[in-house]
């Protein structure tokens, strides 16, 4: 379930990087709630960007740049504050990002073929929309300064306010990893969807 499909109407949302992954489901996520949707991305029909394809991002620094926005997040809080704006940082789950499809070989419509390959994936993995719709809700949220400087996930905030990812779902992929993934038990998403 999508968040409200008049929530966000009358609002203006300017998304960069809408062309793939979680910008395009923040996009389209921001516009199935209502809002006018401006966006930027270096995709195009005819050439695809780059979005770390060919970039190692699994070291210190890959976790430094993760903790870097939580930070930032913090920090922009306590500045923006007092001008009225709410500042937080939110993370998708395992998001099938059109990246993450082509290196299992599947696509959107078929994903849960990845199975073969990769167990934990076929069965926690998210779209794109569900962060997008994480982003709509928030901007929806008429109270949602009481959220300011904190971190997110999709999957807390789907709990929270209730939506769903596009299957109906509300994949709860850290838990699922810490519970599931990370102690080598069998792929079972019971209780984690």
């Amino acid at each position: 379930m999508p968040t409200q499909p008049d929530a966000l109407h009358g609002k203006v949302a300017l998304v960069a990087g809408a062309t793939r992954g979680a910008g395009r489901g923040t996009a389209v996520a921001l516009g199935e709630a209502g809002a006018t949707v401006y966006c930027t991305g270096r995709t195009t029909r005819t050439r695809r960007s780059e979005y770390n394809a060919r970039n190692y991002r699994l070291s210190a620094f890959y976790d430094l740049a993760k903790a870097a926005g939580r930070r930032l997040a913090f920090s922009q809080s306590r500045e923006l504050a007092p001008h009225g704006c709410t500042a937080v940082a939110l993370t998708p789950g395992w998001m099938r990002s059109e990246m993450m499809l082509e290196n299992f070989g599947v696509t959107e419509d078929n994903w849960p073929d990845a199975a073969a390959r990769s167990p934990h994936f076929a069965a926690i993995s998210e779209s794109p929309r569900f962060v997008g719709r994480a982003v709509a809700a928030l901007a929806a949220d008429p109270q949602l300064e009481r959220h300011n400087g904190g971190s997110f996930s999709a999957g807390g905030l789907a709990r929270e306010y209730g939506f769903t990812d596009v299957d109906g779902s509300q994949p709860d992929c850290w838990r699922y990893m810490v519970e599931v993934q990370d102690p080598g038990r069998a792929a079972d998403a019971t209780g984690y969807r």
